[in-house]
């Protein structure tokens, strides 16, 4: 990526991946970051002028476009209540925005989830694994995948998971507030995952961008990115205790049974990196180093 620069257009620029992705800009590589109420993906005019003007601010700095969806309806339980709602932001808003990006040549880089996976294997999901999600999410994620692949994009998926970062609300930041509230915590520890940094995933998909960008895209069209090895939530919490100095014995384990939900929770999420290395693409640091640097930095 030395030699190109990039223009990078982050629909969903207020959540926790698009404020990373935009902490990233550099003087090769510029981020305009619209959050939801700047650019709702649903309207077609709206996301066609962004593209356009895109390509156009791109063209006037001799720099690359390319879009990195970062924008998504994430409430998992709410969506159970109102799939419609969610269906319109992660299916129908990235189709509009494939088509966009089709229309103009640009190259797009789209965000999924490991809620697409049914969460019942016992090793790590590979990108062509079967899907099978099992909630309204998952179902919305997987449409919108259908209809990025499907839109005649130059485009990429990368699934994630288990993210957190600075901004917004995540297990992180409920596990630090809970520990000044409360003498001992229960966690789940039937869930298995990747806790993943949106710093580092940012610093990921930004590495993606360029490659793509240098005519060096995977060939494979869906990656999978994740914090490196795997945990379940109750180590993950024990993990977040001891890095901020409380005793992690305060974090007692429990069964998913003990948190009924709307739609159940993957017992199993962890996401293979092997494609993505496969593409040359910097492997995840280990999810324990991370959360290190978080915190060195918090």
């Amino acid at each position: 990526m030395k030699d190109v620069r990039l223009t990078v257009l982050v629909p969903g620029g207020s959540g926790q991946v698009g404020r990373d992705l935009a902490a990233l800009a550099n003087d090769d590589i510029e981020v305009i970051a619209p959050g939801s109420a700047e650019l709702d993906l649903r309207q077609a005019g709206s996301v066609v002028s962004a593209v356009k003007n895109l390509v156009s601010r791109a063209e006037l700095t001799g720099s690359k476009p390319v879009v990195i969806n970062a924008a998504a309806y994430t409430a998992v339980d709410a969506a159970e209540d109102d799939e419609e709602r969610a269906f319109s932001v992660n299916a129908d808003g990235p189709r509009v925005l494939a088509a966009a990006c089709s229309s103009w040549q640009v190259p797009l880089v789209h965000i999924s989830t490991d809620y697409v996976f049914p969460g019942d294997s016992g090793v790590p999901y590979e990108p062509d694994d079967p899907i099978g999600p099992k909630g309204a999410y998952g179902r919305t994620k997987a449409a919108g995948e259908e209809a990025v692949l499907g839109s005649g994009a130059q485009a990429w998926i990368v699934r994630t998971a288990w993210v957190y970062g600075a901004t917004g609300h995540n297990f992180v930041k409920t596990m630090v507030r809970l520990e000044g509230e409360r003498e001992t915590l229960s966690v789940v520890d039937d869930q298995r995952g990747s806790p993943t940094s949106s710093a580092q995933l940012a610093a990921g998909l930004l590495e993606l961008a360029g490659r793509i960008a240098e005519g060096k895209g995977p060939e494979r069209r869906v990656l999978h990115c994740t914090g490196g090895g795997e945990t379940t939530w109750f180590g993950f919490a024990r993990a977040i205790f001891a890095e901020i100095g409380a005793d992690p014995e305060r974090v007692k384990p429990c069964t998913s049974a003990d948190f009924p939900s709307k739609v159940p929770r993957p017992p199993y999420s962890v996401l293979s990196d092997a494609a993505w290395r496969a593409a040359g693409l910097t492997p995840m640091a280990p999810w324990e180093d991370a959360l290190k640097a978080y915190f060195a930095k918090a």
